[in-house]
């Protein structure tokens, strides 16, 4: 069987074998073990693509060369190899692929427990074993790096829902807060910045192979890379918008006795926290050091003790709003029952008390809830770290606090678009995201959490407020700029002035569809690639 020159990876580093001598064992291993050396280099560029590291270039590299290895572990070796051998080749690129990417990308839950962290990186490895398949599949197709972007898009359309609700942490996307990708986001959303991403890399990868003799292919091949770069320059045209209603706004960051899970035993000290900080705030604005916010947000957490049910928990905070003289959302913990919990955003209004509230909509598996509880308290003891489940809200996310709408979401909801989406749709002018990240400070969560929250600035046209216990607070605003962010466990107040919105982006009015015809494209595109190679293998039998 003869191999298209278009499906010769940079991992081929020799002379492929030819169609009459099949390869020796010794030598389909090196070349196995050069594409999975190649995937795993790949799977480290992503990697390196999000924060601590954020050298956002490096997703492209990433995805030419997990594209590439995957390739050329998918094409024949021999006239004769059956096409299953083939696919566990492309399969193992994958998987090795995903752990470089993910066990470095999620390491910050090993403060959790080493346990979920690792169960967790070998399942987004697995999805990604399935992506490297389908990519070796399409090579077969004209125009193969479209595809191949569309299979990226359907990769992280399926593993945002399943399973137990999906997990996001390491979209192509989300390595690109504030990059010429970004503007994109307006326009399609998150899918339309990792299909450009993964093309981008993709119309790299097929330049350099163009170039036929080996020695200058990996030259011809970096070449193309910087030329493809030049794509996403059409996002730099796209406005960024920063006009709107002018609203002044503060955030109160009260810290936590120490970090980690312990906290959690010490909700008391956590709200006294709060509290301290808004006082300071008011007490400086009678002072004239500091202009009167007209909204005051307190992060997730900030009230573990029911504030609805406790007195004391309930006058502390009325005290300190009545001596703000403004409404201040506030996170708390509340109960729902004998056995279960809600994670609330509540509107505290002067004098009058709570009004509004969101409650969390997406809960976060073994975190929020146990899944099998039964199950699960008998492999391990870690059950206890979560005695009551959540019970997760409902409607879109707007609140209403006075003349102001917001969209809130709560910590990880920022990562889910629909979470996002709907309470902009609904007519939040405001972003807010109340976060606590106290479990995983000095780890890289909460920059990774804070990108997410700058890509989606730009992606909604909003000001984003991030509002976190021990940090990373933030305010952004609509065109993406931090103007304002605090450090980890130490207690501070942000106050700036953030423009309301009420246009919608394109992205808002499309909602789903974009990502819904990347994804079914790409995978119409790997179902005919599938029933070309079976033809292939068929005439080379």
């Amino acid at each position: 069987m003869t191999t298209d020159p278009v499906i010769e990876g940079l991992a081929n580093l020799g002379t492929l074998p030819t169609r009459h001598r099949p390869p020796s064992p010794s030598r389909g291993r090196l070349h196995t073990a050069i594409d999975v050396l190649t995937g795993m280099a790949g799977g480290l560029a992503l990697w390196a693509a999000f924060p601590p590291v954020a050298a956002w270039p490096l997703a492209i590299l990433g995805v030419l060369l997990v594209t590439a290895g995957g390739h050329h572990a998918f094409a024949a070796r021999g006239r004769f190899e059956p096409l299953p051998r083939r696919v566990g080749r492309a399969a193992l690129v994958g998987f090795a692929a995903g752990l470089a990417q993910f066990v470095p990308l999620l390491a910050w839950l090993r403060v959790v427990t080493p346990l979920a962290w690792l169960v967790l990186a070998v399942a987004e490895a697995a999805y990604i074993a399935v992506l490297v398949v389908g990519l070796g599949a399409v090579r077969v197709l004209p125009l193969w790096p479209l595809p191949a972007a569309m299979l990226w898009v359907a990769e992280e359309a399926v593993r945002a829902r399943l399973p137990l609700h999906g997990f996001t942490w390491g979209r192509l996307a989300f390595s690109q807060p504030d990059t010429p990708f970004t503007a994109l986001a307006a326009l399609g959303g998150a899918p339309l910045v990792t299909f450009a991403v993964a093309l981008t890399a993709g119309l790299a990868l097929a330049a350099g192979r163009a170039v036929r003799p080996p020695a200058p292919r990996l030259l011809a091949a970096a070449a193309a890379l910087v030329a493809a770069a030049a794509l996403p320059g059409i996002g730099m045209l796209l406005p960024r918008p920063s006009d709107g209603t002018p609203l002044r706004v503060a955030v109160v960051q009260g810290n936590v006795p120490q970090p980690g899970t312990h906290f959690l035993g010490r909700a008391q000290q956590v709200l006294a926290n709060h509290v301290q900080e808004s006082k300071r705030l008011a007490a400086q604005v009678t002072d004239g050091r500091r202009p009167a916010p007209q909204l005051v947000f307190w992060p997730e957490n900030a009230s573990d003790v029911d504030p609805l049910r406790t007195p004391s928990a309930r006058a502390e905070i009325q005290d300190v709003v009545d001596s703000l003289g403004v409404p201040v959302l506030v996170g708390a913990v509340v109960d729902d029952g004998p056995n279960h919990l809600r994670n609330e955003g509540i509107v505290w209004l002067p004098r009058t008390g709570p009004a509004e509230s969101y409650a969390k909509r997406h809960l976060v598996p073994f975190g929020e809830y146990m899944p099998w509880r039964g199950l699960v308290s008998h492999l391990t003891s870690l059950t206890s770290l979560v005695p009551k489940d959540f019970v997760s809200g409902r409607g879109d996310g707007m609140l209403k606090v006075g003349d102001t709408r917001i969209a809130e979401v709560i910590c990880f909801e920022i990562a889910f678009d629909d979470m996002v989406r709907t309470g902009v749709a609904a007519g939040g002018q405001l972003i807010v995201v109340q976060t606590n990240n106290a479990t995983y400070m000095g780890t890289a969560e909460p920059a990774q959490q804070l990108a997410i929250s700058q890509f989606r600035a730009i992606e909604h046209g909003r000001a984003v407020v991030v509002a976190s216990t021990s940090g990373i607070s933030a305010i952004i605003m609509p065109d993406g700029r931090i103007v304002d962010r605090s450090r980890q466990l130490t207690p501070a107040i942000l106050d700036r002035v953030v423009p309301l919105r009420g246009s919608l982006t394109l992205a808002d009015r499309l909602g789903a569809i974009p990502e819904w015809i990347l994804a079914s494209v790409g995978i119409l595109a790997f179902g005919v690639a599938t029933v070309v190679e079976r033809r292939r293998n068929r005439r080379g039998a």
